[in-house]
């Protein structure tokens, strides 16, 4: 019996490399938009195409044509539908090039007390200001913004630009305060901005007990690198947005783990 011939396929190094690229971009967008709705607009579209191939070979000529409108404008379509998908993916292709390239700089160039001052940011007045508001039920919604674009966050939030401290962060949240609507946002070891008004995310998985807060959060870390903490004001339970994926029930040592392995 004669074995198969594989000769048709001329598969180079080149072309291996090709294929092992082009998985990793599908899979990478995968997960951007897993558990969104997104998901399902995305299914939706290439279930039309692929009825729009089957029409075209059973020569159904009225709804190939109808189908080949949507197929028509179909990079203008996933450009208008998938705004804020492609937004992050871009995001954060730019934010990790950023990163890198300051990295290999202060590598080479900075020396290592320079580095490890840039890296330092105090965590224990955070934390303790979240232990509190967990214990006192206070609502709060904290942002941690590796890349602090000022015209996205201080147009919707009150400029700070202050000391974190733990009475700072819980006097922002206190029910009478005039700030504790919204976000506060830390980047550069300082708070940037409070009463900052974030995007929800379109997560229709996700706990019905969710309100506003944990959903302003989720949405921040689906569309930057940014992590956010949330303390909920019904429960005091703590929960840690991360890439839209959420952590919750922590406690005082859980949550100073996540930020120092983030952070």
């Amino acid at each position: 019996m004669e074995g198969f011939d594989f000769s048709f396929l001329h598969l180079r190094f080149l072309d291996i490399i090709d294929i092992v690229v082009v998985a990793f971009i599908i899979y990478y967008i995968y997960n951007l938009i897993r558990g969104t709705i997104a998901l399902n607009i995305l299914l939706g579209l290439i279930i039309i195409y692929l009825v729009y191939l089957v029409t075209i070979q059973l020569k159904m000529q009225l709804l190939s044509h109808f189908l080949g409108g949507f197929v028509g404008v179909g990079v203008l379509a996933v450009v208008v539908v998938f705004q804020q998908e492609i937004r992050r993916f871009l995001l954060l292709i730019g934010k990790n090039a950023f990163i890198h390239r300051n990295r290999l700089w202060k590598t080479f160039f900075a020396s290592k007390q320079e580095v490890a001052k840039d890296n330092v940011i105090s965590l224990k007045p955070i934390v303790d200001a979240c232990k509190y508001m967990q214990a006192t039920r206070t609502g709060a919604l904290i942002v941690f913004a590796k890349y602090f674009d000022e015209q996205y966050y201080q147009n919707s939030g009150e400029q700070m630009d202050a000391i974190i401290s733990k009475r700072l962060l819980e006097s922002i949240f206190q029910k009478n305060s005039p700030l504790h609507d919204g976000a506060v946002v830390i980047s550069d070891g300082k708070i940037r901005c409070a009463s900052c008004i974030l995007p929800l995310t379109d997560n229709e998985k996700l706990p019905a007990h969710f309100g506003l807060r944990h959903r302003a959060g989720i949405g921040i870390s689906e569309m930057s690198d940014a992590v956010a903490v949330i303390v909920s004001e019904e429960t005091g339970t703590i929960s840690y947005a991360r890439q839209g994926r959420v952590k919750m029930n922590l406690n005082a040592e859980d949550l100073e783990k996540l930020l120092l392995g983030d952070l």
